[in-house]
């Protein structure tokens, strides 16, 4: 058995056990913020030609840290020191961090500043997702200006750009000499679709919400893929797609996840419906349809208040353990704690395992 199918068959038993676990017991000892690769102070001894290096990855949900959310650092303080604990840390950004044009989707615009930025690297994020619905709401230029802000910054943007060439493009995180890449497209529509010369969003046009799949646009995404494989280590896609408030993913995301991961996808994460979706498995490789809202203002409803974080150790650029770990946010900061028993095991029941995709 190879030991992509040992982490997942790992994966799967974890979410019986993940409700034991604390917001005070990170995965790892703390990294030093503020720099792009581990310290001195906190990197483990070169790790000898026989034993591959042991990184923690986490992912996140969906991050709208604009609009109802009143303060965006105390939405992110309370799982700030577990996400910092991880060697690289992404979300997906559902807001630009520029104003600078006309709102789009009226009062679901949302539209941030780079004051953001302060709050998410303290509370460890190292690379953030553009490809979504959301960073196109005030228009090209603060789409732009916000891919520009991120780039400039010590968080790597992806997804999104000034043409088809930038929003391509794989934000590439080192570590301990892993080279970690993510690669991020939007199937809902709303921001568009970069193309060559022309701002807007990795896209794919594909069910529910922009048509019948483009083969065209899958072939384009799957030739990134191939190529960031050549380059990268590990290669992780982070998908925008799905049907909003339902457990269920879309027949089509299974069958676009395998050709992710025929490309050479090591883990899919995707993520839009606001609601935690199914766990699959993929030829060894795992993919989760949608992790839900991480902070979100979605306070009319119990499962846009809740959702899972992804926990993932690799040896080397093998996937030896993954680990959903369950939250409910509050209702007044819309911050998410970590939530564990009966509450941890009916949000973990909406990520079963799905069999096999083959």
């Amino acid at each position: 058995m190879s030991p992509r199918h040992v982490a997942v068959l790992v994966a799967a038993a974890s979410l019986a056990l993940v409700a034991a676990c604390s917001e005070d017991a990170p995965a790892q000892g703390p990294r030093t913020q503020g720099s792009s690769s581990p310290t001195e102070s906190t990197s483990p001894p070169p790790p000898s030609p026989d034993k591959p290096p042991t990184i923690t990855l986490t992912v996140v949900g969906d991050l709208m840290l604009v609009r109802g959310v009143p303060d965006a650092a105390a939405a992110l303080e309370p799982l700030s020191k577990r996400l910092r604990s991880a060697d690289i840390t992404v979300g997906n950004l559902e807001s630009t961090l520029s104003t600078d044009g006309e709102p789009t989707q009226g009062s679901d615009s949302f539209g941030g500043s780079p004051a953001l930025l302060g709050p998410l690297r303290r509370a460890g994020f190292d690379a953030l997702l553009l490809a979504n619905n959301h960073v196109g709401d005030y228009g090209e230029k603060a789409l732009v200006d916000t891919v520009e802000t991120l780039q400039d910054s010590p968080i790597a943007p992806f997804g999104a750009g000034a043409g088809l060439s930038e929003a391509s493009r794989p934000a590439v995180i080192e570590r301990q000499g892993v080279r970690f890449a993510f690669v991020g497209f939007n199937a809902i529509g709303e921001t568009p679709r970069a193309e060559p010369g022309t701002p807007g969003a990795l896209s794919v046009r594909m069910p529910p919400r922009t048509g019948p799949l483009v083969p065209a646009d899958l072939d384009h995404v799957a030739s990134v893929v191939r190529r960031t494989a050549r380059r990268a280590d590990v290669v992780v896609v982070l998908p925008h797609w799905g049907t909003q408030y339902t457990h269920a993913p879309e027949p089509i995301q299974r069958s676009v996840a395998r050709r992710l991961v025929a490309a050479g996808a090591d883990l899919v994460v995707g993520g839009h419906p606001h609601w935690v979706q199914a766990f699959d498995e993929v030829h060894g490789v795992p993919v989760l349809h949608s992790l839900g809202n991480f902070v979100f203002d979605m306070d009319f409803m119990t499962e846009t208040m809740e959702g899972v974080f992804l926990e993932t150790t690799w040896r080397g650029a093998e996937l030896e353990r993954i680990r959903l770990v369950p939250y409910r946010m509050d209702p007044v900061a819309f911050a998410p704690r970590v939530v564990r028993g009966a509450a941890a095991d009916e949000i973990l029941a909406d990520v079963r395992p799905s069999a096999p995709s083959r």
